[in-house]
């Protein structure tokens, strides 16, 4: 099998991932086997594959601990630096945070350059010549793999001063833990002026790092990083533990995979934030709250109406006819007015969070500014009112609002009735929304940033 095209640049095959033919879990760099072939079916997990085939020019993997991006990250600067200019070809340079980091990575490419580029390289240690601004220089120990192309692939050390002096690819691994990572991100930005790509590689280091916030522009597309989410449990997924057996000579089963995360995970103790932060790759909070009282208070308006309607436990009891004669007063009498004075020229959207019981259900409407500011208009709260009389209230809500644009309504458990009578009533412009961990990891960070950048207004309450 040729892992190069008839153009002349080495291409990633199509990986088959039989569970019963998966190898053994990857080994570090310097432990790689000789006849180790990344291309042979089943090497790289589905997260690995996904992460090669992303071609962005700006990428980020927000990973859990050992999930093996480092190294597919190696395969593919191997595969680039091995490359003729014209295909494609350019300089990577790895920047880990420690030595140690530096020297596995570059074992990776050697191993690769052997085997996918058929050239048998040398690891070369050398001294990074470290220019400052202010005119002095250190000097940064370094590894580097040079290619008959003409291109090399360097490892430093440590973070350069004159990151902007370097040309072609640049990957940033653990990015959260380097010194100054918002400087550094910064200036590798500067490539992009020449076609570099930048490629961010790190685990979470607290809630209000500059990696999280980076993290949190992109995915709110302040910033057109590409944004890989990979937890501990995407890589057991993909066969992590399937490679641990292997290597270990156990035989597989889904017990044993419960037992042994159920062992990681508890070594962490009653450290759950910390945790979750390691493996799951959700940012531990020990840094402090992401928004703070004062930036909630800059953009809370004391003037949106708030309208709660609170039944007693015997009014399920009611009749039918009671029970909608009900509904209809208190739309009436307390959102009519309301509702009748939204301005009939702007757009109009609402979400919804359902409660049947303990808590209230809550409805916000918001109007779209010409500014494009998410302004709150209106908030209804609901409590221990029956599912019946929540749609009536919704339905009467939603008809209403001038130019809707779109809903979004909670559809975890009990809550999917009132989701999907909404859906089948305002069509595709309603949002069904199954709360997770994942769907706040994806949604949240817009959201933070339209509060911090005041493009969104919440209640005085």
């Amino acid at each position: 099998m040729s892992a190069v095209s008839q153009s002349g640049q080495f291409e990633v095959p199509a990986l088959s991932r039989d569970p019963e033919q998966l190898p053994p879990e990857l080994p570090r760099g310097a432990e790689i086997p000789d006849d180790l072939d990344p291309f042979a079916d089943g090497i790289l997990m589905k997260h690995q594959s996904d992460w090669l085939a992303d071609k962005s020019k700006l990428k980020i993997a927000e990973k859990g601990r050992r999930t093996g991006i480092t190294f597919a990250e190696a395969l593919d600067d191997t595969i680039i630096a091995a490359t003729a200019r014209s295909a494609g070809g350019d300089n990577v340079f790895y920047i880990g945070d420690t030595k140690d980091k530096g020297r596995e990575f570059i074992n990776y490419v050697a191993h690769f350059a052997k085997v996918v580029a058929k050239e048998l390289v040398e690891v070369e240690e050398f001294v990074f010549k470290d220019e400052r601004d202010d005119g002095t220089s250190r000097d940064i120990s370094a590894f580097r793999v040079s290619f008959a192309s003409g291109f090399r692939v360097e490892a430093l050390s440590s973070n350069p001063a004159n990151i902007r002096g370097l040309q072609g690819i640049v990957v940033i691994d653990e990015a959260a833990y380097h010194r100054d990572v918002r400087e550094v991100i910064d200036a590798v930005n500067a490539l992009l002026i020449w076609e570099g790509k930048v490629r961010i590689i790190s685990t979470h280091n607290g809630l209000l790092s500059p990696f999280n916030e980076l993290i949190r522009e992109s995915k709110s597309g302040k910033s057109p990083f590409k944004v890989h989410h990979i937890p501990l449990q995407t890589a057991i997924d993909n066969g992590l533990y399937k490679r641990v057996c292997a290597i270990k000579g156990k035989v597989w089963s889904q017990e044993a995979q419960d037992e042994w995360e159920a062992l990681i995970r508890g070594s962490y103790g009653t450290r759950t934030s910390k945790m979750k932060q390691e493996l799951d790759a959700i940012p531990a909070d020990a840094e402090g709250a992401v928004l703070t009282r004062v930036q909630i208070e800059r953009i809370a308006d004391k003037s949106v109406p708030i309208v709660r309607w609170q039944l007693n436990d015997d009014f399920k009891d009611y009749s039918k006819d009671m029970r909608e004669a009900a509904a209809r007063d208190f739309c009436r009498e307390k959102l009519e007015a309301i509702l009748s004075s939204l301005d009939p020229r702007r757009s109009h959207v609402f979400g919804e969070d359902f409660a049947r019981s303990g808590d209230r259900t809550a409805i916000m409407i918001y109007e779209i500014g010409r500014d494009l500011v998410r302004r709150l208009k209106l908030i209804v709260e609901l409590g221990n009112v029956p599912f019946e009389q929540q749609r009536d209230v919704m339905f009467f809500i939603g008809d209403r609002l001038p130019r809707l644009r779109g809903g979004a309504l909670d559809a975890t458990g009990n809550g999917a009735y009132l989701a999907e009578v909404c859906a089948q009533r305002w069509g595709p412009k309603i949002v069904e929304v199954k709360l997770s961990v994942l769907w706040y990891q994806e949604n949240a960070g817009a959201y933070i940033e339209a509060i911090t950048d005041q493009t969104v207004t919440l209640a005085a309450d």
